[in-house]
């Protein structure tokens, strides 16, 4: 029976603990055990797990027993390995895409098993403490992998630019969501079902299920023409990327792998690829970036223009780096739930660095200067069944760094999703080449505004906007009085 990469994992681990305990390298080994050097070396690094001839002559070299060799059991020093392979994180995550193999890995840690594995062992119990679940770390290792590419896949849009060619779909804007239909009915065999997820009230927030074994849609009649669009075109992209792993909601209630994860994000990639033609793009861009000032208008005229959401036109701006080198650069969504009043961001990205803001996940009160947050505040008043959409721009400093950013956002109504408002954000550091490609980055009628990340980490003083008190900076300061006392009584 084939062993997984784990047990190979395992076993090689401990042979290579035997053998350092009894001082012994490779040749000494292969001398006491009659196996090649070679074949000792793959055997430690995880690559082969050797017959059962093969496993007595190491145990009877290393005076132990072939059972213990075969159970997945591991010596406290290396025990952290362990638990991490149980957790199937490293099986899971496609290191390949960073060029990585988990043998490297391992060896990695194998080299200084002592420190390596405590920090192991502290990252698995903050894991616990906090609640990690693996989904947390495959959505981590996406954005860490977008960031890596810089958002930009060629083979992608290669790929739709071929759809759109093939089937003749409109390239300067306005892809009719009923031509998408039409392509997964009749190209794709696909049944379209907009009326039975309307039948039952716990399902309101989904925008759509599939069913795989009968090829059938259900869409969430409450959509709007552009969210049935991005719907439909995301369908697309799974079948002509033919990727087969796949969520079956649309918000991806449950995951069972890196790879739904992945392809969610790259059918995702595709239907704004589609519905967002790049040359198209990058002509709307040039226009807007050669404004002497700034245009609110202009935005929204682009929304309606390609019939996108306010996410997929921000999404649309990763042909930033490619098409006009400014790779300094966040994209940034915050979600404001009217209910409790309580904003919170459930997207971040960060291309060329990690950029302030990067706080996804605190519970923190974010920062109400920022211009998402003044957006969202304006949608208060709207309808809730209202879907117009606001946008505006501010020249952020952030108080930590002192880097200043052109922002851009778009808000609007979470509909369907009543009470769960969305603004998205764009920001671009304005160094030398941003200040050279953006014609209005210094319009005067722009506002200024210090910012920070949290109310709890920010040391603005007298904030009209504060939401919470600044604890992080308090325990900051009173730990910098409790080290001068300290070195006050102990010096000479």
């Amino acid at each position: 029976m084939a062993k997984t990469q784990s047990e190979r994992i395992i076993f090689g681990l401990k042979i290579r603990q035997l053998r350092q305990e009894l001082g012994w390298n490779f040749e000494e080994l292969s001398k006491q055990s009659g196996i090649s050097i070679s074949y000792l070396n793959e055997i430690e690094k995880g690559k082969k797990y050797p017959q059962p001839e093969n496993q007595q002559r190491l145990a009877t070299a290393l005076n132990v027993s072939t059972e213990f060799l075969a159970t997945p059991e591991l010596t406290k020093q290396f025990a952290p390995i362990g638990d991490l392979l149980k957790t199937n994180f490293l099986n899971e995550i496609p290191l390949d895409l960073f060029g990585i193999e988990v043998q490297q890995v391992i060896e990695i840690i194998a080299r200084a098993p002592d420190r390596v594995n405590a920090f192991i062992s502290a990252l698995l119990e903050i894991a616990r403490n906090y609640s990690f679940r693996d989904e947390n770390f495959f959505f981590a290792a996406l954005r860490a992998y977008q960031e890596l590419r810089v958002n930009y896949f060629e083979e992608i849009e290669d790929a739709a630019d071929e759809f759109v060619r093939l089937h003749q779909l409109p390239d300067n804007g306005g892809v009719p969501e009923a031509q998408l239909a039409s392509i997964l009915e009749l190209a794709y065999g696909y049944k379209i079902d907009d009326k039975s997820l309307g039948k039952y009230p716990e399902l309101q927030s989904l925008r759509a299920v599939y069913n795989p074994h009968k090829k059938r849609l259900l869409l969430n009649d409450r959509l709007n023409e552009r969210q049935r669009a991005f719907q439909l075109a995301k369908e697309c992209g799974f079948n002509a990327l033919q990727l087969k792993e796949r969520p079956l909601a649309s918000n991806m209630l449950r995951i069972n792998n890196f790879e739904e994860v992945l392809n969610n994000y790259q059918a995702a990639y595709f239907a704004v690829a589609i519905l967002i033609n790049r040359n198209a793009f990058v002509r709307d861009i040039q226009a807007f970036f050669s404004l002497k000032t700034w245009d609110a208008q202009f935005l929204i005229d682009l929304m309606a223009k390609y019939q996108a959401s306010p996410e997929v036109l921000f999404q649309r701006f990763n042909l930033l780096t490619k098409y006009f080198k400014l790779d300094k650069v966040f994209f940034m969504r915050i979600i404001h739930d009217t209910e409790r009043d309580g904003f919170d961001i459930d997207k971040e990205l960060h291309l060329n660095r990690k950029h302030q803001p990067h706080a996804t996940g605190l519970n923190e009160h974010y920062c109400r200067r920022w211009l998402s947050v003044k957006l969202l505040r304006q949608l208060q008043a709207h309808s809730p069944t209202q879907t117009n959409a606001v946008s505006g721009v501010q020249r952020a400093r952030f108080v930590d760094s002192g880097e200043q950013y052109l922002v851009i956002s778009i808000a609007k109504q979470g509909y369907p999703t009543i009470g769960r408002n969305v603004g998205v954000m764009l920001g671009v550091l304005l160094d030398e080449q941003a200040q050279r490609r953006i014609a209005f980055w210094d319009d005067p009628n722009i506002e200024s505004m210090d910012i920070n990340v949290t109310c709890e980490r920010c040391s603005i003083q007298h904030c009209a906007e504060r939401a919470a008190p600044p604890t992080v900076i308090q325990k900051r300061e009173d730990r910098k009085r409790m080290q001068a006392l300290i070195q006050k009584f102990t010096e000479k």
